[in-house]
């Protein structure tokens, strides 16, 4: 009888000693262009780790024999950009507000670069499109409906001291009283619904006539009589469709008994005078400004 010999036999190839139903591992050695690839690797590895920013530190990073930073790269770009717009930076924040929409170039520059400071530190309160979220109090800057003015200068003074800000002197200030302890859970219920009857909703015929007293002796003051609000107070127009925190009567109830005070932080500390007109100059053109 002929002996077949195997193949492993025939290549002299050793075992790992693993086996699996008989079936044995073979310690086959790697292929010599994959043992070179990986040195070549393993060698421009460190190479990388030495030249470049690599191995992290305390504060910061080995800075690499070449010195090589993109932090530094783009502080560059960053400063090429404002060296080349220099000029017409300065001449934005010179300018007369009212006369910036009148200069095409000027307010295009503003409009592009109010874009950038939006999205950078407004975007994330008034959404990326500017529309708001009613459910947190966050205005939609899209709609012609402005607690404190919607003109140029409005948004300026808004954006530079903020709403309700402690940190600024000249912040814009007004205080909602908290019905909630001054009107009984019925009191609040009937001026809901006048609130609803003004403002074009449907609403209970009877306890909307009795809101009408109690409305012209508690929030006609603020609200005005017809209660089309008082931008000098920061007081809400309660005649249109447009609710800052929600028209439903869940919602007015919720107003009315616990009131509302939103604040917007002073942008002055944080934006210079440029980014503020420029972004003023972007709300401003959104279709919402006055």
């Amino acid at each position: 009888m002929t002996e077949h010999r195997s193949h492993q036999d025939d290549q002299d190839v050793g075992t790992t000693g693993h086996s699996w139903d008989g079936i044995e591992e073979l310690n086959n050695p790697l292929p010599r262009w994959w043992l070179y690839t990986l040195y070549v690797c393993i060698i421009w590895g460190i190479g990388y780790t030495i030249a470049y920013p690599a191995w992290p530190l305390i504060s910061a990073a080995t800075p690499g024999l070449l010195g090589f930073s993109t932090r530094q790269d783009v502080a560059d770009e960053i400063a090429r950009f404002e060296t080349t717009n220099g000029q017409i930076a300065q001449r934005l924040a010179m300018a007369d507000l009212a006369d910036i929409p009148a200069d095409p170039g000027l307010n295009s520059y503003a409009t592009a670069r109010g874009a950038a400071v939006f999205r950078t530190n407004c975007s994330q309160c008034h959404g990326a499109g500017a529309a708001g979220v009613q459910a947190a109090g966050y205005p939609n800057l899209l709609d012609d409906d402005w607690l404190w003015g919607g003109d140029l200068a409005a948004i300026h003074q808004t954006i530079t001291h903020g709403i309700r800000s402690d940190a600024d002197d000249d912040t814009r200030w007004s205080q909602m009283p908290v019905f909630g302890e001054i009107l009984e859970p019925e009191q609040i219920d009937q001026v809901v619904m006048y609130v609803r009857t003004i403002s074009g909703q449907s609403h209970d015929a009877g306890p909307a006539a009795a809101g009408a007293v109690i409305f012209a002796e508690n929030c006609a003051a603020c609200h005005g009589e017809t209660g089309m609000g008082e931008r000098a107070l920061g007081a809400p127009n309660l005649t249109d469709a447009i609710w800052l925190y929600g028209g439903s009567v869940d919602r007015l109830r919720e107003t009315v008994t616990y009131a509302r005070a939103g604040m917007m932080p002073n942008w002055s500390p944080r934006l210079s005078e440029t980014d503020i007109r420029a972004v003023a100059t972007y709300v401003h053109q959104l279709g919402g400004g006055e």
